[in-house]
């Protein structure tokens, strides 16, 4: 090829290259111009380039030949300084079209709006106004949008529809204008739907943050009878009854209260249902990671009987741990229908360990091998013990003796106020001294009191006291009748 075909060639390659530069220069300002210039609804946010600012207005640039303009108070700071300047691009909200003009708003504190037109305007683009709650009226609350006197009902000046007045008497908010009619006669606001639509960005920026493992604070909102629910940040949360503890014996009040501060781990996210599960439990110590060390197979302990079911007995050896002995296994000697004839809830028994599960949380248990002619001898009602608490229950204090009998004190007979924490007034192995007021042979069952022990020491005082009180009495009755003998004697004699 000769040197003019070459250059040839390359002029061709430089001209194709130009005409393909000037297209794609070209479509993006087809592009951009076309974007700009589309019909802007009121109420869209866009992005906008100061163009210039003059008087009271800041223009900025729509596309093509289009402009737009903002209150230039909306850019002014607390020393009357203009914040913006030419070829400085905002963030703004389109109004309406006045006079010709494109009006917009970057609504830092919603629009203040002096008129009925721009309230009417801000009610089409569902924008919102910033108005000053002036007063207290029937139902609502009186709010100046200017020179506008309007409306908001009391359940819509916050979340919950409060009617303090007090915390929002000459404050002012941004509202929502829910109802312009009668040419303005008749304006309704809304503070509360503005809150909601805060609160669902939080909820929708929540919702990309969570995890499932997670560990987030919670504020105890309210407790029911299949769970409690919390608020993690502007969004409910349910802990089920399962997860509060690992105690199923323990009552939920006694461990948590309306407006108590916890922290929670997510065990599950429903975001089609709108639904997150967390987990108290979990922030707590497995019990069962170390179950297989503490209770060995063949290893002989005691427990309380928590529930009966027809197949058996589930027994509870410490906080979280339950055991299971089947109906087969409960040493009746004599076949049953069930447990219930042989053993019931509450009742403190000696069990001995078959098998542990600790990956499936299961212990079962049996009676068969325990000897009851080695059960200690039982105490007979109004025998006084001395004792040391041996486990704390919802319902009362087991209290082990001396002597190794194990017998139950009654919340009502503990003598202290009622929803006193006795876990935390008496743990384990405190001392106690306890009378004895009921016994069942039978079932190896004992009951104390300590309560009791005052009464019955009052008693035996009193008991005594008569006893000296009539001892006393005989003793000086015996010396009144030797002394009138004597006198009788000496009377004789002087005679």
């Amino acid at each position: 090829m000769s040197e003019a075909n070459v250059e040839n060639s390359i002029q061709n390659l430089d001209s194709i290259d130009q005409e393909s530069e000037k297209e794609e220069q070209f479509s993006e300002l087809f592009e951009k111009s076309n974007t700009l210039s589309k019909r802007l609804d009121p109420g869209q946010k866009i992005k906008a380039r100061v163009v210039s600012i003059s008087g009271d207005f800041a223009y900025v640039d729509l596309g093509g030949k289009s402009e737009g303009v903002i209150d230039i108070n909306e850019f002014m700071d607390e020393n009357s300084t203009c914040a913006i300047k030419v070829d400085d691009e905002v963030e703004v909200f389109f109004v309406s079209v006045q006079n010709g003009l494109k009006k917009l708003t970057t609504l830092v504190r919603g629009l203040s709006t002096v008129s009925l037109a721009g309230i009417r305007d801000a009610y089409e683009a569902g924008l919102p106004v910033s108005g000053k709650v002036t007063s207290e009226l029937k139902g609502g609350f009186e709010v100046h949008v200017g020179k506008a006197r309007c409306f908001c009902p009391f359940s819509q000046i916050d979340l919950r529809g409060s009617r303090d007045a007090g915390a929002y008497l000459h404050e002012t908010f941004p509202f929502k204008v829910l109802e312009y009619e009668e040419d303005g006669r008749n304006i309704i606001l809304s503070r509360r739907a503005l809150l909601e639509e805060e609160r669902q960005v939080q909820l929708d920026a929540l919702k990309k943050s969570l995890e499932v493992g997670m560990e987030v604070s919670a504020k105890v909102r309210s407790i029911q009878n299949f769970g409690v629910f919390v608020d993690i940040g502007g969004m409910d949360g349910l802990i089920p009854m399962s997860e509060v503890t690992w105690d199923r014996s323990e009552k939920v009040e006694n461990i948590l209260s309306i407006g108590q501060e916890v922290t929670v781990k997510i065990i599950s996210l429903d975001w089609t249902r709108d639904r997150l599960t967390l987990s108290l439990k979990s922030m707590q110590a497995d019990p069962w990671t170390t179950v297989a060390e503490r209770y060995p197979a063949d290893t002989e302990v005691r427990g309380t009987i928590v529930r009966l079911a027809p197949f058996g007995v589930f027994v509870s050896l410490e906080p979280g741990i339950d055991g299971l002995i089947h109906v087969s296994k409960l040493g009746a000697g004599r076949r049953i229908k069930h447990p219930q004839e042989v053993v019931e809830v509450g009742q403190m028994v000696d069990v001995c360990v078959i098998e542990v599960d600790p990956k499936n949380k299961k212990i079962s248990l049996s009676m068969e091998q325990k000897n009851q002619q080695e059960r200690p001898p039982l105490p007979a009602m109004g025998e006084i013990f001395q004792g040391v608490v041996e486990r704390v229950m919802p319902y009362g204090i087991f209290l082990k003796t001396e002597s190794g009998v194990t017998g139950l004190i009654p919340n009502s007979e503990m003598g202290t106020p009622r929803g006193t924490n006795h876990s935390r007034l008496f743990p384990e192995g405190t001392p106690m001294q306890v009378i004895v007021t009921a016994v069942d042979e039978g079932k190896g069952k004992v009951t104390f009191s300590r309560s009791g022990v005052e009464e019955k020491t009052a008693e035996n005082e009193y008991n005594q006291y008569k006893d000296k009180v009539k001892k006393e009495e005989t003793t000086a009755s015996g010396l009144g009748s030797l002394g009138e003998l004597i006198m009788a004697k000496f009377g004789e004699k002087v005679k």
